[in-house]
């Protein structure tokens, strides 16, 4: 018996086909809507051509990107439940990054530096390698990049071979995996090979990764970590993106360092994210599984998320959206299975304002509002409930982290925050924050039983 379908399911479908085609022109490539998952371009986002720069003796550089930034933060943290004592503690952080891109003077090569400089000033606590990593070299390349040895896709985009070698600071998937982590003071870099077929335009595109993970150390130059190696094959299926994008991916981690053989996470994972034509619904989903071995253990864990947004047609271009995230924990330290969720090296402060969740052993449902008021200016606020998967596994951020009887329950908390952001000039962006949490059950037990108030001032700086 054939399926025939209605014609206004085949009206609909079609007519979110056209609507992505004249979206996306000659790249199949489209931003995921969802809340701060859009990676950091590369090159990163305040680099441009020289040919643009305002200095003019940098104009006749033709093969040359550019880019140098500043940003300057005071943070007011009240009762940190990260630290295990209270009161209020005032940091200023300091950030400056420069990056030099050499493309197309010596093609088929072509190189990149990126120093960054982190300092942290004001602080009642030790400094940390969170805060503070000076003068680094954070991307530190070379690249092989073979432009026309395949043939370009439907849609005329070339699809280019490269492979690099040296030091990378990138962004995959929706950033809770393996991101560059923006917000923190420090930035996360790896060592070793970067290999990629196709570009963002293409219907497809893979990168393969062999890296080693950096060791932020304070005042000396970094250095790979010992025993530990990051491998992945990440997938990127666009030819569909006008209705879906999808990000088939298989990460591992090596750790030899640990007792009892070492340890292996095996994560094979899906993403998906697009829109349902114009209805103004958007979504983004993931689902990742988890195996292997941790020393005598069995590693047995899984982690989800799920976003669905709503684009109102008015005039400041506002989204409502809805997400849930969940990771697994621990469940006993002694019966042999390892169920905590590895997290990788992904972004944090998205999960939490106050920057209290990482991507483990974890439920955490949010609500969320965004909002641009003018071409300067935009709001997003929102709310977030935090419970632990297991009770008897730790919650990784706070000072005292862990139950394993259970007792404490499971309840961590809920929090509210708010930020704005003024583009000022092209060139320099301030923004304005602010977030309260309110203690659950958990808190309450093992760290302190007060809520906890933190708001940050930041202005960022563009040379270029």
């Amino acid at each position: 018996m054939a399926f025939a379908p209605s014609s206004t399911l085949l009206r609909a479908l079609l007519g979110a086909c056209v609507l992505g085609a004249e979206a996306l022109a000659g790249s199949y490539y489209r931003e995921a809507d969802s809340y701060s998952t859009t990676r950091d371009p590369d090159p990163p986002r305040y680099v441009g051509p020289a040919t643009q720069s305002p200095a003019s003796f940098l104009n006749g550089f033709k093969w040359l990107d550019v880019g140098l930034d500043y940003r300057l933060r005071y943070e007011f943290r009240d009762d940190d439940i990260r630290r295990d004592v209270e009161g209020v503690d005032e940091p200023l952080l300091h950030r400056t990054r420069l990056y030099l891109g050499v493309r197309e003077l010596v093609d088929p090569l072509r190189f990149a530096v990126e120093i960054q400089d982190s300092h942290r000033y004001g602080s009642r606590f030790a400094k940390d390698n969170r805060d503070v990593n000076e003068l680094e070299a954070i991307r530190a390349y070379a690249e092989l990049y073979l432009k026309d040895w395949l043939t370009v896709d439907a849609r005329g985009n070339a699809r280019p071979i490269s492979l690099r070698y040296g030091h990378h600071n990138f962004e995959f998937l929706d950033r809770r995996l393996l991101g560059n982590n923006q917000w923190r003071n420090t930035a996360n870099a790896f060592r070793g090979w970067h290999g990629r077929i196709g570009q963002e335009a293409n219907d497809w595109q893979v990168d393969l990764l062999s890296v080693q993970p950096l060791e932020r150390l304070l005042y000396d130059p970094d250095r790979p970590a010992e025993g530990k190696r990051l491998w992945g094959a990440i997938g990127h299926w666009r030819a569909w993106s006008e209705v879906a994008t999808f990000e088939p991916f298989y990460l591992r981690l090596d750790d030899r360092s640990v007792a009892g053989g070492g340890r292996v996470v095996h994560s094979p994972g899906l993403r998906v994210y697009g829109r349902f034509g114009r209805s103004g619904f958007d979504f983004d989903a993931a689902g990742i599984a988890q195996f292997g071995r941790n020393g005598g253990q069995e590693v047995a864990a899984w982690a989800a998320n799920a976003e669905v947004g709503y684009r109102f047609a008015d005039a400041w271009k506002s989204r409502l959206s809805c997400f849930f995230g969940a990771a697994s924990g621990d469940r006993s330290p002694t019966d042999g299975r390892d169920h905590r969720f590895e997290r990788f090296f992904g972004f944090g402060r998205p999960w939490s304002a106050n920057d209290y969740v990482v991507f483990e052993n974890i439920l955490a449902p949010k609500l969320r509002y965004e909002a641009t008021v003018t071409t300067a200016l935009r709001f997003d606020l929102g709310y977030s409930w935090y419970r632990l998967q297991s009770a008897t596994d730790r919650f990784y951020n706070a000072a005292d982290n862990r139950d394993p009887t259970g007792q404490a329950g499971r309840n961590v908390g809920h929090e509210f925050d708010l930020r704005l952001r003024w583009q000022a000039t092209p060139r320099a962006e301030v923004t304005l924050g602010y977030a309260h949490f309110v203690a659950g059950e958990w808190t309450r037990r093992q760290v302190r039983p007060g809520d906890t108030d933190f708001a940050y001032l930041e202005l960022l700086l563009k040379a270029f």
